[in-house]
């Protein structure tokens, strides 16, 4: 941990920056707790006493010094109250459920227990330190005033109903009693040789868990117990680790046997000297003291505590994250001066030192995108903050946008950061603007054009119009596609045309650009031009022009071009919209063709004898020269031909038989 965050406490000064391996920079795995340095008022307390204890609830802080002083906080550090218990040190304070009623004890011997709103209150003078103290979490209720002290003796305080207090001894006999856990009607303690259960609501005393490693010393490296929930005991000592499962004994195996009893599911060891333990969900976070060894001392060195999150299994353990915390004078503190203790309510971690007093956080969605965005992992980072949107705080999802985009265009991935245009920009005109003069700025207007709005948003009219130039000036095609993909009104027409226009006069036979400016004068409705155009390059969709805009007025002197062009659709298009152009008009412009002509008289015979019944004299002629076979037919099926034209043309074609007939007998 090399800094402190600035997130509802202010820091009184930067951590010392971290030179182990698990905290540099570039790390790629992902933290899982944020730190900051518990500052104000305990700045200035620190500075000239050392912390000896520290309760915490969900509302506020009480810190025991080893002057003897107890000092009451809010979350952010600052001193609300100030208690002058011992002139030595505070041992342990307790808190029940309510936060209304404290407990203290010290070393030379005192007990106190007292409202801290009222003036109920148990003094008492011992003649052996007093190493721990614990109420009843519902220590408020009348019918809960209750409390433990353990010393070389473990004692149950109960106030009965004449208001006197009445102490009775649960144990002894085994040493020092160094912790004590209370919780709903189990009292877990830890002497000299293990860890003990006491039911009081059966004044039984339900497990022992023994000491696993038995050499080390119970005042230099004492028990941690927690309770996860009313059930759960974890158990933490020397390097051993127990998570204990409280159960109900089936009535039929009592006998004499406590109603409850204990089932160890979980037993494993760990790298390092347990300090303290608290429950994270599933996991276990945990406070480790650690030695190591020098390359240039014989003897080993304390290095920084490591606060880890662990995941138990039944015998062993899998480590999910693990920090090393840089704490005021780590090197002078013994396994003893570190302790952990957490608020339920916030996943709130304080890890206790003389010196320091460091909060640990579980990191937020806010956290998780700052990593992210560290990292560069941008994209990860916008798709973070748009899932949890309502979680993010501190980050803007458009800001984060915009630095993926920077970051893409930064790298040169242009096609990329204008698609995500789309995405980041939203409606937002000023940005795409920005974007868009960016990008001509670095030449690559051409990655933007495909992705700018086009609906209901829409730029300036000068922003489609730079990049339409931009295209003319370099990639025809492009050019053609965005004219036909962008509404005409995006931009001004006739500016483009006219830069069409001018482009054409040094290459007037380019067909991408004069298809373009066809379509240009359409969007324009100046149809005749783009009629015009389609017949010259004799495009597939003049057709579609025509019917579409209902320009038959515009064609009755271009039949000829269109017959030219493909005459089957010519024809099919002018005999089904006669209404429109007559077939007078039509036999006037084609009879130059004569071709062409009969190609038109002939489907419109096909359609209707009897229309065109004043050109069927004329057809004869067309027939016999272009298409004799059907000559017959439509004399046969004509009833609009002069008979004496029928009959010459009858005799005449009796008298061509003949004659070959006879040119054939000689020649054999």
């Amino acid at each position: 941990m090399s800094e402190v965050e600035e997130q509802g406490r202010k820091p009184s000064e930067e951590l010392e920056e971290s030179t182990e391996d698990s905290e540099e920079e570039d790390s790629e795995e992902e933290p899982k707790l944020k730190y900051e340095r518990l500052a104000n008022g305990v700045t200035e307390i620190l500075q000239n006493d050392a912390a000896s204890c520290m309760t915490v609830h969900d509302k506020f802080l009480a810190l025991g010094t080893h002057f003897g002083k107890v000092f009451l906080l809010d979350i952010q550090g600052n001193v609300t109250q100030k208690y002058e218990i011992s002139s030595v040190k505070i041992n342990q304070i307790s808190l029940d459920d309510s936060g209304e009623h404290v407990g203290i004890c010290s070393e030379d011997g005192k007990v106190q227990v007292f409202g801290l709103y009222t003036r109920e209150g148990f003094h008492e003078n011992f003649d052996c330190p007093i190493k721990v103290v614990a109420l009843h979490p519902q220590f408020s209720k009348s019918n809960n005033k209750q409390f433990v002290t353990g010393g070389n003796k473990l004692l149950l305080y109960e106030r009965n109903w004449l208001n006197r207090w009445k102490m009775s001894t649960l144990h002894e006999g085994e040493g020092t009693i160094t912790n004590i856990k209370w919780r709903a009607n189990l009292i877990a303690w830890a002497n000299n040789v293990g860890v003990k259960i006491y039911d009081i609501s059966s004044k039984q005393r339900i497990t022992n868990v023994l000491r696993d490693n038995t050499t080390l010393r119970p005042d230099m490296y004492p028990c941690s117990l927690c309770w996860k929930d009313n059930a759960i005991l974890i158990i933490g000592w020397g390097s051993s680790v127990k998570i204990c499962v409280v159960k109900e004994r089936d009535p039929t195996e009592m006998r004499d046997l406590p109603s409850r009893y204990v089932e160890i599911v979980s037993a494993f060891e760990t790298e390092f000297f347990i300090s303290g333990l608290a429950p994270l969900a599933d996991q276990l976070v945990t406070l480790y003291y650690v030695q190591e060894n020098s390359d240039h001392m014989e003897e080993e060195f304390r290095a920084r505590p490591r606060l880890d999150i662990i995941q138990p299994l039944p015998e062993s353990c899998e480590e999910i994250s693990s920090d090393a915390l840089t704490v005021r004078n780590f090197q002078e503190n013994e396994c003893r001066d570190y302790k952990l203790e957490h608020s339920e309510g916030e996943s709130l971690f304080y890890i206790i030192s003389p010196k320091d007093i460091v909060v640990a956080k579980e990191r937020d969605q806010d956290d998780h995108v700052d990593w992210l965005l560290e990292k560069k992992k941008y994209e990860e980072a916008l798709m973070a903050a748009e899932i949890s949107f309502k979680n993010v705080k501190r980050h803007d999802v458009q800001k984060i946008g915009m630095a993926y985009i920077n970051h893409l265009v930064e790298k040169g991935d242009y096609d990329t950061a204008a698609r995500k245009c789309q995405k980041v920009l939203g409606k937002n005109m000023d940005l795409w603007e920005n974007e868009v003069y960016r990008f001509k700025t670095i030449g690559q207007l051409k990655a933007i054009s495909q992705y700018l709005p086009r609906g209901d948003l829409r730029l300036r009219p000068a922003i489609y119009e730079m990049i339409l130039h931009e295209f003319l000036k370099t990639d025809y095609e492009g050019f053609a596609t965005l004219i036909r993909e962008w509404p005409g009104e995006l931009y001004n027409n006739m500016t483009i045309v006219q830069a069409v226009t001018d482009h054409l006069k040094n290459d007037p036979t380019n067909s991408i650009l004069l298809t373009t400016l066809a379509e240009l004068y359409t969007y324009d409705q100046r149809y005749d031009r783009a009629l015009e155009i389609y017949l010259r390059l004799r495009h597939k969709d003049v057709y579609q022009l025509i019917h579409k805009h209902n320009l038959f007025s515009s064609i009755d002197d271009k039949i000829v071009l269109l017959m030219d062009f493909d005459k089957e659709k010519a024809v099919d298009m002018l005999l089904d919209n006669e209404d429109k152009i007559s077939t007078d008009r039509v036999v006037d412009e084609l009879k130059d063709r004569p071709k062409l002509l009969h190609v038109y008289l002939h489907k419109l015979f096909k359609r209707d004898h009897h229309k065109g019944q004043k050109y069927h004299e004329r057809q004869i002629s067309l027939y016999a020269e272009y298409d004799r076979p059907n000559l017959l037919p439509f004399l046969r099926d004509s009833t609009h031909c002069p008979l004496e034209k029928v009959r010459l043309w009858y005799c005449f074609n009796h008298m061509m038989a003949f004659y070959s007939s006879s040119c054939l007998f000689k020649t054999a």
